[in-house]
């Protein structure tokens, strides 16, 4: 056998598994979920943050019903667009390998549609008057 022979036995180098070959465009899916997921986020504080004003002139039983469920649903929108903050952040996060192409995109696309049912959550909890 001669020194440059490999265990094959045919002398050729074995090919590299196409799983593990980086992804050249393992930034597209977290890049657009950034573009989409950042904006829906500020308009949904935006707008959550102008809904106290819808009760401006409540008064007694209907202020109070309003400023309970406004509690809630304020909470409720702070943890579900953190939540899509931090699945936004395990998108750019994933390896970038070909074999974690499926991971990235879920991800990706989960993070816009946590702050969209999150929006609509919090839509839901406030007792409007």
């Amino acid at each position: 056998m001669s020194a440059n022979s490999h265990a094959g036995g045919n002398g050729s180098t074995p090919a590299s598994d196409p799983a593990h070959a980086p992804d050249r465009r393992a930034w597209a899916a977290p890049l657009i979920a950034t573009v989409v997921t950042l904006p829906i986020g500020l308009i949904a504080l935006f707008i959550g943050g102008l809904a106290p004003m819808a009760c401006d002139s409540c008064d007694g039983a209907a202020a109070d019903r309003f400023d309970a469920s406004f509690t809630t649903a304020w909470t409720v929108l702070w943890s579900g667009l953190l939540i899509a903050l931090a699945v936004l952040i395990a998108s750019w996060a994933v390896p970038h390998q070909l074999r974690y192409a499926a991971r990235r995109v879920g991800l990706a696309l989960a993070a816009p549609a946590t702050a969209v049912v999150t929006f609509v959550a919090f839509m839901a909890l406030v007792d409007w008057p």
